[in-house]
């Protein structure tokens, strides 16, 4: 039987009702900036940070415009500046070197590992030979590293980490949530994450002083008394002076369409799991397909799933592809030469210092990856895995036949 998924790869669900009415709510006064209030009145974005600290156990939180905004404030709060070395994952997405770019600094890419982590041999090599004093740690994918490991390498070199966690809000390591192990966390809200009002994004931290300039830096202006999730006013007296306002606020637009949809993330982290077992297990036995494995001791957020086809030449990957893709399945390839919507990797960002990573390059040679939207049920990702393990099981019989 010739099986062919009809569904959308990019069709996200519904707002929740809750969400709508509160975002109606501020439609009809019109309060949508965060700091236009009414006496006693709290806004929809203190009221969303306070509730996000709470939901990763930070001091505080703040929300901005992107998850984007949030990694170049956090790398500027620190005390980035331009011309410093920050290492990072040679495996991530453009925002994250390009938030790197928009301080000044420059990039130094890190091997991957098979796991598609970070290479944790390499970080501790890379550290020693340039004398960088940043990392920031792409959780790419949702795929976790030995964070006990890599905490204790930085904190041995004295690098401060800020955790990229666009693809890990609701996951956790030895219990400890995603983005609590650095002196930062940061945090999307763009559609195609965790939690979606469009764009938008948060930065935690328990630094009261790294979170003051951030605030500051935010556009707060001298309004940071109205943040709930945020440290006393003494600590802002320290540094707002000397902090540049670089304005990138969430709206309360935003932040009430987000507050149910916080409220139901564990739920969703079921489902999107629920979802991914059922994909991991139709993939697990195809002929000339491996999985990814992944550490027991991290909880991921089942979002979007990765696999390799590591026997395969640039153009049976394309050949597969495309097969996939005439079946109504989506695949994209972090191989391919030249970047494409939104999947680039290390050497297609040309402002940064050419690398060569041998290992990086044989893993994404043949990584492929697909989104795992909600609105596919987990019958839907049992029939997606059995189109790519029969596109799959073909490949192979091809090239047999060429051989």
């Amino acid at each position: 039987m010739f099986e062919v998924f009809d569904g959308s790869f990019t069709q996200q669900e519904p707002i929740p009702d809750e969400g709508i009415a509160a975002a109606m709510a501020v439609l009809q006064h019109g309060r949508l900036h965060r700091y236009n209030v009414v006496e006693g009145e709290l806004s929809e974005t203190a009221l969303l940070e306070q509730e996000f600290a709470a939901f990763t156990g930070a001091k505080y939180a703040l929300a901005v415009a992107s998850g984007g905004y949030a990694i170049g404030c956090a790398l500027r709060a620190v005390g980035v500046k331009a011309g410093d070395t920050v290492l990072s994952n040679g495996f991530t997405l453009a925002p994250v070197p390009g938030a790197i770019a928009s301080v000044g600094a420059e990039p130094l890419f890190v091997e991957t590992a098979e796991n598609l982590t970070i290479d944790l041999d390499d970080l501790e090599a890379q550290i020693e030979a340039s004398a960088a004093k940043y990392l920031l740690l792409s959780h790419m994918r949702g795929h976790l590293c030995d964070m006990d490991r890599l905490m204790a390498i930085c904190d041995a070199a004295g690098v401060a980490v800020i955790e990229d966690c666009a693809h890990t809000m609701g996951a956790s390591w030895q219990g400890v949530p995603s983005g609590r192990h650095g002196v930062a966390g940061c945090y999307s809200c763009q559609t195609y994450k965790h939690v979606n009002s469009g764009e938008g994004g948060f930065l935690v931290s328990d630094d009261a002083e790294v979170m003051a300039r951030a605030t500051i830096m935010s556009g707060s202006y001298m309004l940071y008394e109205r943040h709930l999730a945020a440290p006393p006013p003494e600590v802002f007296e320290q540094v707002k002076y000397v902090t540049p306002n670089i304005s990138g606020r969430m709206d309360n637009l935003r932040a009430a369409i987000l507050r149910p949809q916080l409220v139901k993330l564990p739920a969703q982290v079921a489902a999107w799991n629920a979802r991914y077992a059922a994909m991991e297990a139709g993939l697990r036995n195809a002929p000339g397909l491996s999985v990814i494995e992944r550490d027991p001791r991290g909880v991921f957020v089942g979002s979007s799933i990765q696999f390799r086809l590591p026997q395969a030449t640039s153009a049976e990957i394309n050949e597969f592809t495309a097969r996939c893709a005439a079946r109504g399945v989506e695949l994209k390839w972090f191989g391919a030469a030249e970047p494409k919507a939104f999947t680039s990797r290390y050497d297609s960002w040309r402002y940064a210092r050419p690398q060569a990573l041998a290992r990086t390059d044989e893993i994404l040679s043949g990584l492929l990856d697909m989104r795992l939207p909600l609105t596919f049920s987990v019958e839907d990702c049992a029939l997606i895995a059995r189109i790519i393990q029969s596109e799959a099981r073909a490949l192979q019989g091809r090239a047999a036949l060429a051989g």
